[in-house]
Formats: structure tokens, C-alpha cells, sequence
């Protein structure tokens, strides 16, 4: 088992400490994310909490100083401790997946610190290598969409692939413009989101229109019903391209899909432990399931932490882990292309 190559690292943990990060973003909102710093035996772990709520990090920061997390652990059973606490402070967050967000900020770090007290990085640790990450951009058309984003970004970088949120005001002409590039490498319909900002109706005709139209690209989370299934389910070269993302929580969530996938997205945030999310890679592993990393707008070292993962599990995968860069409203400068190169003396769950 993946997991059993970490479970019984070694972690002493002395003290922690919150660090709140803030910064707009592409996507025209304000992101706060809070990053938990383990330390212990003169290192140092982070972790990130990607919660989608400033007002939950508002709160973590208020009442989470005073945790009783400190002590002699292995990884496991520190994870078991973390289980055990109320990171919401009797608060409901307004989405369930929220604790797992919170408790992958403090399993990531405690990973990352465990990894240093052992002289060692996650890839060495599951006797794997860390190979050079394809990563695709993420963006949206904005308001209304023409494709004119995609085609900015092409002339300042040939080379990059996207990934794309369609929406139901997207027209042919769009489609066929967006096509043309043969750049579109996943078009996520968000039709798993309910009660968010981002959530895309189920549309066949919004569904049709790109299947047809981006007969390579992977399609995203679409919502199925009576008129939507029709176009996926059992579907010669429709069905495989199908990949799901906000359902994928661990192993049972997998295995509760419509139908067995060909594709997932990870987003290692979304699993709450390590054990989960290692799991839930071996169990994909066994069956052939093809697997891409995904990200949450993380400010600090959740994004390395991403990178990580896919560099050791998926990094010839369309990635959703480009640099934290490219989710500014204005990005200037160089910016890394794709692949990105691993680091050459890792340590820890960091990758720079």
C-alpha cells in the first residue's frame, strides 16, 4: 500500500502558528487562503487551507491559536488526532468538503515536516522519481465570451493549453474560434457545483455544442439527466473523455460514479488525509484510470504541494497546477512554461 511508505514516518511537533494570505485573482474575486506551519526538531512544515469563506479564515485566525496538537506522533497517528479536533470551532462551514480543506492543511504539513525530520522528499519516500509537470491555464472568457483571453495568452506563449469553464452563453462562433487553436486540452461543465458561484446548469445544448466541437478534450464534472446522459453515457468516444472532479473525495466516492471512469481530477486538498488521497491514487493506479492534478487558487505552498503530486504521480497529464502567476489579474514578467522542471535537492513535500 502507497500509504503504508509514509504512515509510520516520524513527527515531533513543538509548536504551529497561522499565516493568512490574500490576493486578487483572474477570476475577479479576492482569494484568502490560511497556511498552518508545524515546527518541530529545529524544521519546519506547511500546509495550506484552501476554504472558499474569508470569514471562516477570519475565524480560524480568531480562535485556532490555542490547538492541542503538539507531541511525539507518527504521521498515522497524528492524522488520527487531527480526525479528532473540531478545526471549525462549532461553527457548520457552509460547504462539508470545507473541513476536508482544513484538515488537508494540517495533514499536508505534518506530511511536509515528517518528510524533513526524515531527511527525505515525498518522491524518494514512495520510491518513485519526480519527473518535469505539464500544466494547462486555466481561465475563464470573460463577460461576454468571445475567446479573445485564449488568444492573448497564445501569441504571448505558442506552447500553452488550457483549461476551460464553458457556459451557456458560449456560441458556435465561439466554439469553433476556441477549436481552432487546438489548444483546449479540458472543459470542465461545473455541473457537479450546487449553491456556488460557479455553478453551470445542465444544458444539452451547451453539453452537444462542445462535445462536438472539442472531440479531444476531456469534459468535466457535466450534471446528468434524462437530457444531458443521453450525450455521455455509452457513448463511443464520448463517455472515456468524461473526468470528474468535485465528487472525487476518496476511493467510495469513485466507485459511486455513473460508470467507471477513464479520467479524475485530484485535488489532494479535497481528500482531508493522506491516507485518502494515497489511496484513492493506488485504487486509480490498479485500474488503469488515468489521473491530472487540479488547483484551488492556493497563494503559498499549496500550489508547490500540487505540483508534487502530479511531478510523482500524473505529470504528463493536462495539469491544472500552472504556477500561481497565472491566476493574477495582470500577470507581468516571465512566467514559467510548461513542463515545469523538478527541483534538484528536494526536501519535504516542498517542490522548488
Amino acid at each position: 500500500m502507497l500509504y503504508d511508505h509514509v504512515a509510520d514516518l516520524d513527527c515531533r511537533i513543538d509548536d504551529y502558528e497561522l499565516e493568512r494570505f490574500e490576493r486578487d485573482t483572474s477570476s475577479g474575486f479576492t482569494r484568502v487562503s490560511t497556511v498552518v506551519v508545524l515546527h518541530g526538531a529545529g524544521e519546519t512544515g506547511r500546509g495550506e487551507d484552501v476554504t472558499y469563506e474569508t470569514d471562516a479564515h477570519d475565524a480560524f485566525h480568531v480562535n485556532g491559536d490555542d490547538l492541542d496538537v503538539a507531541g511525539e506522533y507518527t504521521l498515522d497517528s497524528f492524522s488520527e488526532r487531527v480526525g479528532e479536533l473540531d478545526l471549525f470551532f462549532g461553527d457548520e462551514p457552509d460547504q462539508d468538503v470545507f473541513r476536508n480543506y482544513r484538515r488537508w492543511a494540517f495533514e499536508s504539513a505534518a506530511l511536509d515536516l515528517a518528510l524533513k525530520q526524515a531527511e527525505t522528499n515525498l518522491a524518494a519516500r514512495l520510491d518513485r522519481e519526480y519527473d518535469p509537470v505539464r500544466f494547462v491555464v486555466s481561465t475563464r472568457l470573460g463577460d461576454p465570451p468571445t475567446g479573445e483571453r485564449v488568444l492573448d495568452w497564445l501569441e504571448r506563449d505558442p506552447d500553452l493549453e488550457f483549461k476551460l469553464d464553458p457556459t451557456s452563453d458560449w456560441t458556435d462562433e465561439v466554439v469553433d474560434r476556441l477549436a481552432a487553436t487546438d489548444a483546449v486540452r479540458v472543459l470542465d461543465l461545473k455541473g457537479q457545483y450546487h449553491g456556488t458561484t460557479v455553478d453551470q446548469e445542465a444544458d444539452p445544448e451547451l453539453y452537444e455544442r462542445v462535445v462536438d466541437g472539442f472531440p479531444d478534450a476531456l469534459i468535466e464534472d457535466p450534471e446528468l439527466n434524462d437530457e444531458t446522459r443521453p450525450l455521455f453515457d455509452g457513448v463511443e468516444g464520448v463517455a472515456d473523455r468524461v473526468t470528474w472532479d468535485y465528487p472525487i473525495r476518496g476511493v467510495e466516492t469513485v466507485e459511486n460514479l455513473p460508470w467507471e471512469p477513464e479520467w479524475l481530477n485530484i485535488k489532494p486538498s479535497r481528500f482531508g488525509s493522506v491516507e485518502s488521497l494515497l489511496d484513492t491514487l493506488e485504487y486509480c493506479r490498479e485500474r488503469g484510470v488515468d489521473c491530472y492534478g487540479g488547483g484551488q487558487f492556493e497563494l503559498d505552498v499549496g500550489r508547490e504541494h500540487l505540483h508534487a503530486f502530479a511531478s510523482t504521480f500524473y505529470p504528463d497529464s493536462p495539469n491544472d497546477v500552472a504556477p500561481g502567476a497565472y491566476n493574477d489579474p495582470d500577470p507581468d514578467g516571465d512566467l514559467p512554461t510548461s513542463p515545469l522542471s523538478p527541483p534538484t535537492d528536494p526536501r519535504g513535500l516542498r517542490w522548488h
